[in-house]
């Protein structure tokens, strides 16, 4: 189905509500969203992909204690001129443009329900236009254009869209996974297109449909509004998105699947946050040659596997 002559996306929804218990005590007093991957937020990295994927307006559905979201996408009028005084231009810079990615809007989500019951909070922000929701524990290579191909399906095919990607059948019980039909056909960045014809959130291994995991992106209809207003709490007693793209699909409408073969890094683990932040770093013009360096030098000296520290 061809959807020429319909309204683009224009716009992003990035729930950032949760409390981050993975990461306490750090994100006792900072959100999850904040700490740093190098020198930026991960939030910034999010912000930035649905800038340079077209969507300029951004909204985040937001919980208590997330303040300081609020604050670090302000301008800071104070900081500012204390850099520039000091002649710091580099710095300077880096702070505007935190500010200037793109023009970002916040709700309160309230009351924690649920992925679904968070995007259910952008209904009065997105109209009745297509979105991209980002999740902020998914990071995607900047060089890797996931988003994009989203877009440029949901435009061509209407309906919704949901990247995938291949996890193995040991861990499909960790994600929402994915029926599809057989074949599928190339996107922009050669990641194949598929036909979703059923999702399930978190199935146990020998009842998934398949090892297509949905990770942190989608690009919706509106109509997922009407659907997750009748959705009832599923896995966990939340509002799950999962169960309302299950209901659009056994309507009959389309909802396609972007396999993702690209680079990304899981923010929302403990060692995966580890292995984005030295994988990011080391290939940095500023940073990369120093810290290869360091890491070449730091594993050659390390105990082999069983073997105590000295």
């Amino acid at each position: 189905m061809s959807t020429s002559g319909a309204r683009p996306a224009r716009k992003a929804v990035i729930p950032v509500a949760g409390m981050g218990t993975r990461f306490l005590p750090a994100t006792k007093a900072v959100p999850k969203e904040l700490l740093p991957v190098v020198d930026r937020p991960a939030l910034q990295y999010i912000v930035e992909e649905a800038a340079r994927a077209g969507l300029p307006e951004v909204l985040m559905v937001t919980g208590r204690n997330k303040g300081a979201i609020e604050d670090f996408f302000d301008s800071t009028p104070e900081l500012e001129t204390a850099l520039e005084k000091k002649g710091d231009a580099a710095r300077l810079d880096a702070v505007r443009s935190s500010t200037d990615i793109a023009q970002v809007h916040f709700v309160r989500q309230g009351e924690a329900k649920g992925l679904g019951h968070a995007v259910l909070q952008a209904a009065a922000f997105v109209g009745d236009e297509p979105f991209a929701v980002l999740l902020g524990d998914d990071l995607i290579d900047a060089r890797d254009h996931l988003l994009e191909q989203m877009l440029a399906v949901q435009a061509e095919h209407g309906g919704s869209v949901i990247a995938l990607l291949d996890v193995g059948m040991e861990n499909i019980d960790k994600y929402g996974a994915v029926a599809v039909e057989p074949g599928g056909q190339p996107a922009l960045d050669g990641d194949e297109v598929v036909t979703v014809t059923g999702l399930v959130e978190k199935p146990p291994v020998d009842e998934a449909p398949s090892s297509l995991a949905i990770i942190g992106r989608y690009v919706l209809s509106p109509q997922i509004f009407d659907v997750l207003r009748e959705t009832e709490p599923g896995r966990g007693g939340e509002i799950q998105l999962t169960d309302a793209l299950a209901t659009l699909v056994a309507r009959g409408e389309p909802v396609h699947g972007v396999v993702f073969s690209g680079r990304r890094y899981d923010t929302g683990d403990k060692l995966d946050y580890l292995k984005a932040v030295i994988r990011l770093a080391a290939e940095r013009d500023d940073l990369g040659p120093a810290l290869r360096t360091w890491l070449h030098e730091f594993v050659s000296e390390l105990p082999a596997e069983g073997a105590s520290p000295a």
